[in-house]
């Protein structure tokens, strides 16, 4: 069990659609590849800058253990040991908040990363082991 709750590949289709808010934050509008996902997603443009067009692979996680081993919440100073976040290039932790039902079987996810949202649209059969409340990691990484 890795503790990856979430998995795809995401194009970035426009960057900050309803206009630039914030001059550190860029909101993300993105289309999955595998799943038919819809993803909206702050993220801090100074630290990882991202442009439209571009492909990121988007992983919501419950844990950085590698072995899935749950988060105990506590802090651990980067050491030797290898994680989840290793494989990838911008790492935030936050929390589930919200579910939306939507028609038939269309959810809507909202989590927070210390004030940078993020929200997930699609079948909720892709998102059935995410809980309302859950502290979940997001990770991103540039596709080549």
């Amino acid at each position: 069990m890795s503790g990856v709750l979430f998995e795809d590949i995401f194009e970035v289709g426009k960057l900050n659609p309803d206009g630039k808010k914030f001059d550190r934050v860029n909101r993300l509008e993105c289309k999955g590849v595998t799943y038919d996902m819809d993803l909206l997603l702050d993220t801090n443009c100074d630290i990882y800058p991202v442009k439209e067009g571009e492909r990121l692979t988007f992983v919501i996680a419950s844990t950085l253990d590698l072995s899935g081993k749950p988060d105990d919440g506590t802090y651990k100073p980067l050491g030797d040991e290898v994680s989840l976040a290793d494989k990838y290039e911008y790492v935030m932790h936050g929390r589930v908040y919200r579910f939306d039902q939507q028609k038939d079987t269309k959810v809507q996810v909202f989590a927070s990363f210390g004030g940078l949202l993020m929200r997930l649209t699609g079948d909720q059969r892709h998102v059935a082991n995410i809980e309302v409340d859950s502290r979940v990691f997001c990770l991103l990484r540039r596709n080549a």
